[in-house]
């Protein structure tokens, strides 16, 4: 059962919340309070689980709460509900110490996903609230690499469309025409044939992939922070993503078990204490970028 403070200082949002978090299953609301100040009350002699937390409160503001719950009783979670997922409301309630974040349009489902995710120690953060952050702390892009000369990028056999230029049929070299063969001899096998040039449609799509890659995770020639394996840079990739354990599992082919053992490895390396976290280090390193 997750014991649970309701913390609005509307009355009829604080009323509708407590009755329905009632009816859930395995929830149970311990008191109400209207204020940041009652809320601080309630969870010094009443010791919840979670308090679901409103921001913008008189006498004591949601996030200062917040931070004083956290600090006084770290047992005890919050998880904010608010009407408001501008930046500076996110970040300050982050940086409190909150480890959810939902939208006052939040079904009850969600909510109920939201304090038992936070009672396993994980972070719960709305979808739309989400993209805001990673947008938010996303770093510039990389500039583009300068192109090379062009005296020295291979270009397809094929005649250009008319009015558009060729396009370069690989990174790397031809292949060496054949040496004409001495008088009286045939040609060696698989002639000038085999000399023909690569698909320019082959190419482009391994451009295509190649440069997909680079958008969403660092090149794999650079190093990653804090001496993480590139494996575990790929479950972070996926944890940026918003995906759940078991759904990371079935993305890279291993089981839920070695992925949890991946997020602590990583966890402990980078200092971080929750998916919210590990979201905010991966763009701010720019392992990944928006795509």
């Amino acid at each position: 059962m997750i014991r649970v403070v309701v913390a609005d200082d509307q009355a009829v949002v604080r009323e509708g919340l407590v009755l329905l978090l009632g009816l859930l299953p395995g929830i149970d609301v311990v008191g109400s309070a209207g204020d940041g100040e009652a809320a601080l009350r309630l969870v010094e002699t009443e010791r919840p689980d979670v308090v679901l937390m409103d921001l913008r409160m008189p006498r004591m503001d949601g996030v200062e709460a917040t931070r004083r719950v956290r600090a006084a009783h770290p047992g005890t979670q919050v998880v904010v509900l608010t009407t408001y997922s501008d930046d500076e409301s996110v970040f300050a309630a982050l940086r409190a110490g909150a480890r959810g974040f939902l939208t006052k349009d939040a079904e009850a489902d969600d909510i109920a996903k939201a304090l038992a995710t936070v009672m396993r120690g994980d972070a719960q953060l709305d979808p739309t609230v989400q993209r805001r952050l990673l947008d938010s702390m996303s770093p510039p892009g990389p500039p583009s690499p300068a192109l090379p000369p062009a005296t020295t990028t291979p270009f397809s056999t094929s005649p250009p469309t008319t009015g558009r230029p060729a396009v370069p049929s690989s990174t790397t070299a031809p292949p060496a025409e054949p040496l004409p063969s001495p008088p009286g001899e045939a040609p060696p096998p698989g002639g000038a044939a085999s000399a023909a040039p690569p698909s320019p449609t082959g190419a482009s799509e391994s451009r295509r992939q190649q440069h997909s890659g680079e958008r969403r995770v660092r090149r794999s020639g650079e190093s990653l922070p804090d001496g993480l394996t590139p494996r575990e840079g790929e479950v972070l990739m996926l944890i940026a993503d918003g995906l759940s354990n078991a759904e990371i599992a079935a993305r890279l082919f291993i089981t839920e078990a070695t992925v949890k053992t991946h997020i602590n490895n990583l966890f402990a390396k980078a200092g971080l204490r929750d998916r919210a976290q590990a979201v905010t280090y991966a763009y701010r390193h720019g392992l990944v970028t928006p795509g």
